[in-house]
């Protein structure tokens, strides 16, 4: 996945915004809140994406080839995974971590801001 296709998708994402920092970072959010970060090159110049998890994927991620805990995030005690290549993670696996990751993010807003941003129905 390249820069562009990543920014691609995730704008695609209902009620996301994108800013540009920590080393030119491309950081995705939700509600205000960090759900991916990409853009860092590991050595060998893959596009590198790190994004949250569950408990269990973080569990099993880990340990898998081309994913690592999350630099700062993880040892933080936050269940971040980074992609660094594509030895477990095809693209479209990517994908769909992408979305869970919006959608658990999204989760932990206020229930306010989740009506707000349309992310829940209001009540009557």
């Amino acid at each position: 996945m390249t820069r562009e296709d990543f920014d691609e998708y995730c704008r695609g994402l209902p009620h996301t915004t994108h800013v540009v920092q920590w080393g030119n970072a491309s950081v995705w959010k939700v509600g205000g809140k960090v759900f991916t970060v990409g853009g860092w090159n590991d050595d060998q110049g893959a596009f590198c994406v790190s994004f949250k998890t569950s408990d269990t994927s973080f569990e099993i991620l880990s340990e898998q080839p081309g994913c690592r805990p999350a630099p700062y995030l993880a040892s933080r005690g936050m269940k971040w995974i980074q992609r660094t290549g594509t030895d477990t993670l095809s693209d479209e696996d990517l994908k769909a971590y992408l979305a869970e990751s919006h959608r658990l993010v999204a989760a932990g807003l206020t229930k306010k801001l989740q009506r707000e941003l349309g992310l829940m129905e209001s009540k009557s």
